[in-house]
């Protein structure tokens, strides 16, 4: 057995899709969620009321998360098949000339024209549609567009990260609502930072310090708003 077929490598790349999804919804559950809850409570609201707009916060944004996701991925999808037919047609029409397109793709790189020719002989005559594809349109499995996937993993992800600052209302004091909600939800944000930076093998603190800097950011300015409204009204 080849020393190849001995070696598996599982790179991080392969887990872009459903991990952007699932960053993105996590992210902005807790950011909203938390947000709603910190402007409604700023404004002097009753604790039941503060968790029913929770709620309504969570159910409606994991809605309109999934819609969202399934939308956009939907329309990449759509975008993909319209090229993938074109090509096809192309390659049924003119093969000659995808030939040598092809085999000018590979030339560009780097390789040799009698080289680049063979190369892009063979691959044609095993699947020339997925060789164009790789190579002329940049498609591959690891980017290809899965919209349920990606309406799932962000309504799931979004549910759960909104959850977080729900359960800070129940078990928070009234008068405790704003600074145990902002201060949870901060913390859950750099543990999702780090979390999404280790899933992905980047840095954990730039992340960390991403996500927390605009949670607080949307925190603050919710919570001001909420109290000159509340303030006014």
């Amino acid at each position: 057995m080849s020393r190849l077929r001995l070696h598996k490598e599982n790179h991080l790349v392969n887990r872009i899709g459903w991990l952007r999804a699932a960053v993105l919804g996590a992210n902005d559950g807790i950011i909203s969620t938390a947000s709603l809850i910190v402007g409604v409570a700023a404004a002097s609201t009753a604790q039941h009321e503060v968790l029913l707009s929770g709620v309504a916060g969570l159910v409606a944004g994991a809605m309109s998360m999934a819609a969202g996701e399934y939308v956009s991925v939907s329309s990449q999808y759509d975008t993909e098949q319209a090229d993938l037919a074109r090509e096809r047609k192309e390659l049924r029409d003119n093969p000659a000339l995808e030939l040598d397109e092809l085999a000018d793709i590979y030339v560009k790189r780097g390789v040799e024209q009698p080289l680049a020719r063979q190369v892009a002989q063979q691959l044609m005559a095993k699947d020339a549609l997925t060789a164009h594809a790789r190579d002329e349109l940049g498609m591959s499995d690891i980017s290809a567009a899965r919209p349920v996937q990606a309406a799932l993993t962000s309504a799931v992800t979004f549910s759960v990260g909104a959850l977080m600052p729900l359960l800070m209302v129940v078990v928070s004091p009234a008068s405790m609502i704003v600074p145990a909600v902002s201060i949870a939800s901060l913390g859950f944000l750099a543990v999702l930072g780090a979390i999404g930076a280790r899933a992905g093998g980047a840095g954990i603190l730039p992340a960390t310090a991403r996500v927390t800097f605009w949670g607080a950011m949307a925190l603050g300015i919710t919570a001001g708003i909420g109290k000159l409204f509340g303030t006014i009204i």
